[in-house]
């Protein structure tokens, strides 16, 4: 069955994206920088560009930038004079995200932060950064609450928040699991689903990268 969900991630792959040298040199230069390889999809980075022009967003926000292939796909959804922050813990994902941006011609409305999320952000609602069209969150499991509060703080009536791994190939229905991840992502649905002012559904999705899903949801008006 996995080989199924794998060949038809390339159909889609082939039918509707077709060839993206700057996606692929992303890939090569997060494999030769030791970069683990948890990217997106090729159809899951064209979902989230989708999803960031549908919303018309003008500034987004990104928490957990890896390689910045995600990063490539949210940007180029922006107008020119528009905005994306993410945020990375490990210094040396960074500057390979840098080193991508730029290839990608999008260094110039992407800024990468970092440092602790958890801490990024919270300078950022001290500043009073907001709000943000768009956050997409994928990063540390454990953090999801954290930064949903955060995405909270630094939304809008109408804007969208996407959770990306909160399937886990079915480990949210595990109650009992000690694995930190499922802890986290148990909490993440606890959290949206007691929040008044969030509208969400979630999304299972198979391919690529398996079994998982994404959380969706929208900031009531």
């Amino acid at each position: 069955m996995t080989q199924d969900w794998t060949a038809v991630d390339g159909y889609i792959a082939g039918k509707l994206i077709g060839a993206d040298p700057v996606l692929d040199a992303a890939l090569a230069a997060n494999a030769e920088g030791g970069l683990p390889a948890i990217d997106v999809s090729a159809a899951q980075g064209r979902m989230l560009e989708l999803f960031a022009r549908m919303t018309g967003a003008r500034r987004i926000l990104e928490v957990g930038t890896l390689g910045g292939y995600s990063t490539i796909c949210l940007a180029r959804a922006l107008p020119e004079d528009g905005q994306l922050v993410t945020l990375e813990l490990d210094p040396h994902h960074a500057e390979v995200a840098r080193a991508n941006l730029a290839r990608a011609g999008l260094g110039d409305r992407c800024e990468v932060r970092v440092g602790p999320a958890v801490e990024t952000l919270a300078a950022m609602i001290a500043a009073g950064e907001g709000p943000f069209d768009l956050v997409f969150i994928d990063a540390d499991k454990p953090g999801n609450v954290a930064y949903l509060d955060a995405a909270l703080k630094l939304a809008r009536p109408g804007s969208v928040i996407v959770v990306d791994n909160v399937v886990r190939g079915g480990g949210v229905l595990d109650a009992d699991s000690t694995d930190r991840s499922v802890i986290g992502t148990r909490a993440l649905f606890d959290a949206v689903a007691s929040e008044p002012r969030l509208d969400a559904t979630a999304i299972q999705t198979v391919g690529d990268k398996g079994w998982d899903g994404f959380l969706l949801a929208v900031v009531k008006r």
